[in-house]
């Protein structure tokens, strides 16, 4: 199985707009961050989890002519703002997208975010999308099968996923004992780290360091990387021997 990270920033991406910071002032592409995405490819079946609103610009850049589904992890727009651009992969395949999300966020796209795609009267060339209702079990795409981490985002109910021995998990700042469990015996832990100081609605550095160290995978990488965390030279080499910044282009196989 093969990992590509299509995008390992916050929702603001890095550089932040009209920021003069250091880290987005950077000259190293580690320090180039498109919104949190990873592409997985496991016996000829690819897979995106998140679609946020730099998704064409990661197909593009990645040069990947076909994906099989989108998985979503929630609903916030950093995460589903690229849905639209589906649609060509829609006229390529000549077929929708399958779009696999808990009722709640397939509700959110069908009558809020991209309720024109789902009109009785569509306009020509809308996205076509197939959305696939999943809840807190097991459940496979392809061949690929993926058990949901169900995690907390402030108050917001959301999911991260397991598959195989890999984790990712993304806009969280609390995850119960029970579905720590999921996460053990893990080759490969993907988990936000948003910033150095605590926040409101994701793990921080230190937290995430926290849960790495209880869940004990062989390998970690942090993503979800706001402008706050500092430059990826410098904090690379402060972590624990198995834990390492993601990046955008990454690619690990598992």
């Amino acid at each position: 199985m093969k990992i590509t990270f299509l995008g390992t920033g916050t929702s603001q991406g890095v550089p932040v707009i009209a920021c003069k910071c250091d880290i987005c002032l950077s000259n190293n592409l580690k320090d180039k961050r498109l919104r949190s995405s990873i592409l997985i490819e496991k016996d000829n079946t690819l897979i995106v989890i998140d679609a946020g609103p730099d998704f064409r610009q990661q197909m593009l850049r990645q040069e990947i002519n076909r994906v099989d589904a989108i998985v979503l992890t929630h609903e916030h727009k950093d995460h589903i703002g690229g849905l639209d651009d589906v649609r060509a992969f829609n006229y390529i395949l000549k077929k929708p997208m399958d779009i696999y999300a808990e009722k709640r966020v397939l509700e959110d796209i069908k009558n809020h975010d991209f309720a024109y795609a789902f009109a009785k009267k569509k306009y020509p060339g809308v996205p076509q999308m197939n959305l696939i209702e999943i809840d807190n079990s097991e459940f496979s795409v392809g061949n690929i099968k993926f058990m949901p981490v169900r995690g907390i985002h402030l108050k917001l109910p959301v999911f991260g996923y397991r598959i195989d021995n890999f984790a990712y998990i993304t806009d969280m700042n609390f995850i119960s004992i029970e579905e720590k469990e999921k996460l053990k015996n893990l080759d490969v832990l993907v988990i936000t780290a948003l910033r150095i100081r605590p926040h409101l609605s994701h793990f921080n550095l230190e937290q995430a360091l926290e849960i790495i160290a209880e869940v004990k995978p062989k390998k970690a990488y942090l993503t979800h990387i706001s402008h706050y965390l500092g430059l990826y030279d410098e904090l690379e080499k402060s972590l624990p021997k198995n834990v390492h910044l993601a990046y955008d282009n990454l690619s690990i196989t598992i």
